[in-house]
């Protein structure tokens, strides 16, 4: 890979490649933009079968996160940090210590988080050496667990798309084909059971389908089922790339709305649905409620305010699908130029500030 290349290409502002040989920690921080607010972004723990690939998913992994904090509506960058190695043998308290002194090298520019591989654990350790990270245990003011507030942010965001399919946001009596009834999932069962939806639910954990079914009376179906299933919203919330070209034709639904990342396994099937009509609530838009309830963090965390910008998830979609409409292009597109947008409004604001500033100045010197 040409680094600097690929960084021009797609406007990456920075990045700082982390060693510690006592711990052996080694990590790679990227910060993608930092034009509406500092980068915030979390650190993945994982064992790359390369440097590269680490390389690769770190800047892959910020710029989604400049996008995400950009369409919620945050005064934040995007941002990410992997570090090289097993979670599960190779993690040390030094070695986060380390890597929370690299951050507070950063001077704030660069927040970090949990993510797949690090702990709450994790981010006490680095709390001790940087103010800069979110996701620490209550004791030390966190939000606690993000789970129940990305379920109502994925409900919220539901509603939003299932009032321009069927004319009314309400989901009483609507049929909801529920992939995955993890932490969040069962959240957002609770959500749709309490305003009269009718559920159906998969996954691989017995016991999960059988607490949902249980307390919501949810109807259960084979995981391989789910697809097909006659439904009005198809709410993917486990696995990634589940839309795809064996699961697209069998899909009746005419919302797709879930918590699952990366839904789409490529491009074209996101313009294939789009033909279909439809509506689909873009992933990184719909399930944005966890990290803005870390993001409320950085003021003090405050429940009632954090739930209130979550709320505005519904207002989300709604953008993303009216710039799909005037623009011709699937919603997975516009959610990308929804956060493009607000990025460049941004970028001229500043701009028309700065030649202000030097025309004052200018003024006062002849």
């Amino acid at each position: 890979m040409e680094i600097f290349k690929y960084m021009e290409t797609y406007d990456y502002e920075q990045m700082v490649i982390c060693q510690d040989k006592q711990s052996g920690l080694k990590a790679i921080i990227v910060i993608h933009d930092t034009t509406l607010g500092p980068a915030l972004g979390g650190t993945r723990m994982w064992t790359y079968k390369s440097e590269e690939d680490a390389l690769e998913d770190a800047l892959r992994l910020a710029r989604g996160m400049t996008y995400k904090n950009a369409a919620a509506g945050l005064n934040l960058g995007g941002g990410k940090t992997v570090i090289i190695g097993d979670p599960k043998k190779d993690k040390n308290e030094e070695m986060f210590r380390a890597f929370g002194r690299y951050i507070q090298g950063l001077n704030g520019r660069y927040i970090t988080a949990e993510d797949v591989g690090t702990t709450v654990e994790d981010m006490d350790i680095i709390y001790q050496e940087t103010p800069f990270v979110t996701g620490v245990s209550p004791a030390f003011g966190s939000s606690g667990n993000p789970s129940p507030v990305t379920a109502y942010g994925v409900y919220r965001g539901m509603k939003a798309a299932a009032n321009e399919a069927f004319g009314t946001d309400s989901l009483e009596g609507k049929i909801i084909a529920v992939q995955g009834v993890g932490h969040v999932a069962y959240n957002l069962c609770r959500h749709l059971h309490e305003e009269g939806a009718k559920l159906i639910v998969t996954d691989i954990n017995k016991e999960a389908v059988d607490r949902v079914v249980g307390e919501f009376g949810a109807t259960a179906v084979d995981p391989d089922e789910i697809y097909g299933v006659e439904c009005d919203i198809f709410a993917p919330c486990a696995l990634g790339a589940i839309i795809n070209d064996q699961t697209i034709g069998q899909i009746k639904a005419k919302v797709i709305a879930g918590a699952a990342n990366n839904q789409l396994r490529e491009t074209r099937h996101g313009d294939a649905i789009h033909e279909m009509g439809i509506v689909y609530a873009p992933d990184y838009v719909i399930n944005a409620g966890g990290v803005i309830n870390v993001a409320d963090e950085l003021n003090g965390y405050n429940r009632d305010r954090a739930m209130k910008k979550v709320e505005t998830i519904y207002d989300n979609i709604a953008k993303v699908i009216e710039i799909s409409k005037r623009d011709h292009i699937p919603t997975y597109l516009a959610a990308d130029r929804l956060a493009e947008e607000r990025i460049e409004r941004m970028r001229n604001s500043r701009s028309q500030f700065l030649l202000n500033e030097r025309h004052i100045l200018s003024s006062r010197t002849r």
